[in-house]
């Protein structure tokens, strides 16, 4: 699998720890051109650092993905000097407030947690698909939840963020199937990651309570089955989204 995408070019959202910076360390193993976007400067220089001494092509951007001039001018950069764009996984999000009765939960953190998790999912799929469309290819990963299939109890603005996700995933899938352009989603259960240091320990562990493994995933197999949906061999794959959940998953 070392040349599986040599010569591609994929950016990564959230790319500076966690899911992205470990999906963007399995593309480049495996040939790509990788641009790891995210917010937090620090942690992503010194994550393209760390992949750049394991001689890996990675580089890293400060891009919010909540502001639409942002997006915009962050895939024209990517145009302008790459010229090309094969693949864009969205791993950035965040859970926001947990064990909080929705009677409890501010507007404000709904609003934030919203902007985050889907408007943010709908302005770099929005962004990414017309660099695609000129080469007629691409993939496009939104990271989803399998709380955002099941629901999680005090989680209301997670959990209906992510279901937005699968939502989008779905349609755009179907919008663009006729193309060579493939729109996927990823439910992962709970992971074991630096996010997870925001989630109540009880939440935390109700969920993994809810997992038949009775453990975390890993941020290696969740890369793992990111690399193969956004492979050439996927080919056949659109407006689904992936369970990977530990047994969690119900459907």
């Amino acid at each position: 699998m070392e040349n599986r995408f040599k010569a591609q070019v994929a950016v990564v959202t959230g790319g500076a720890r966690g899911i992205g910076a470990g999906i963007g360390e399995r593309l480049a193993a495996e040939g790509a051109k990788v641009i790891l976007w995210d917010i937090l400067a620090d942690p992503l220089q010194a994550t393209v650092m760390s992949l750049r001494e394991k001689g890996l092509n990675i580089s890293g951007k400060i891009v919010d993905i909540t502001r639409e001039s942002e997006v915009k001018a962050g895939f024209a950069a990517v145009e302008e000097k790459e010229g090309r764009l094969d693949i864009v996984i969205n791993s950035a999000g965040i859970i926001g407030p947990s064990s909080t009765k929705i009677t409890d939960y501010s507007y404000e953190d709904f609003r934030r947690v919203v902007e985050i998790n889907l408007n943010a999912s709908f302005l770099v799929t929005k962004y990414a698909i017309p660099l695609m469309e000129k080469n007629n290819y691409g993939r496009i990963l939104l990271v989803a939840s399998i709380g955002g299939k099941e629901g999680n109890p005090g989680m209301a603005g997670y959990a209906a963020s992510k279901s937005g996700v699968i939502g989008l995933v779905k349609g755009i899938g179907k919008e663009y199937a006729g193309t060579g352009i493939t729109v996927n989603g990823l439910a992962p259960a709970v992971i074991s990651t630096p996010m997870n240091l925001d989630t109540d320990p009880q939440m935390l562990q109700y969920m993994m309570d809810k997992i038949p493994m009775k453990r975390l995933g890993t941020v290696e197999e969740v890369a793992s089955l990111a690399a193969w949906i956004v492979s050439p061999e996927a080919s056949f794959n659109t407006g689904f989204v992936f369970d990977l959940s530990g047994g969690r998953a119900t459907y």
